[in-house]
């Protein structure tokens, strides 16, 4: 894999390199990093950077955003027959496989939400598209389970794997299963019992 990313970094193009240099230093020392280190490590000039880009802050907005396909399709079940149960704790399950390598600094969207304190800023604007994404994902299942409330369980889901990801880099240690009890809990309470149905299907919301 290490030559594999070698060889498409040698051909990448001048934005490639810029923007996969700054996703995984912005990732490792924070949203921080100034202008100059990020050209070296990229290994391009300040002015070729600011032929591409007006400012940092779009360098950042556009690494989240080339960096979120690869994130999720790691995080997301393909499409399959499992129960709506399954596929939901799939994405803890991926997530306790990130908080357990040394290199775990949490999801990538809440740690730079979190260091810009600016809702309103580009990074933050790619960031929330990117969580919503997963929302999104979790009430489809609840929905398809059947739960009372689909929209409300995914909000709950997305807490609990956001609070997930920021006690594994607080402890530094790995969650050891925490994240998907939590889930589970959750699913529990809403009903979805991992057989595709739950006992409220005859209350589905389409909102």
């Amino acid at each position: 894999m290490t030559q594999a990313t070698s060889t498409a970094t040698a051909g990448a193009s001048t934005r490639d390199r810029l923007l996969d240099a700054a996703a995984g230093l912005f990732y490792r020392e924070g949203v921080g990093v100034g202008v100059e280190a990020l050209c070296r490590v990229a290994g391009v000039s300040k002015r070729s950077m600011y032929q591409l880009f007006d400012s940092k802050d779009e360098v950042l907005a556009a690494s989240l955003e080339r960096s979120a396909p690869a994130y999720q399709a790691f995080l997301l079940p393909a499409e399959d027959d499992r129960p709506p149960r399954a596929r939901v704790l799939h994405v803890f399950e991926r997530l306790e496989e990130l908080a357990a390598r040394p290199d775990f600094r949490g999801c990538p969207f809440v740690a730079v939400t979190a260091e810009l304190k600016a809702p309103d800023h580009p990074a933050s604007l790619v960031a929330r598209r990117c969580k919503d994404a997963l929302t999104a994902f979790f009430r489809a299942e609840a929905e398809r389970g059947g739960a009372a409330d689909p929209a409300l369980l995914a909000r709950q889901l997305t807490v609990a794997f956001d609070g997930s990801s920021v006690r594994a880099v607080m402890q530094g240690v790995g969650l050891d299963g925490l994240a998907v009890a939590t889930a589970a809990t959750l699913l529990d309470s809403a009903g979805l019992n991992g057989h595709g149905d739950a006992p409220h299907q005859g209350s589905r919301t389409s909102g």
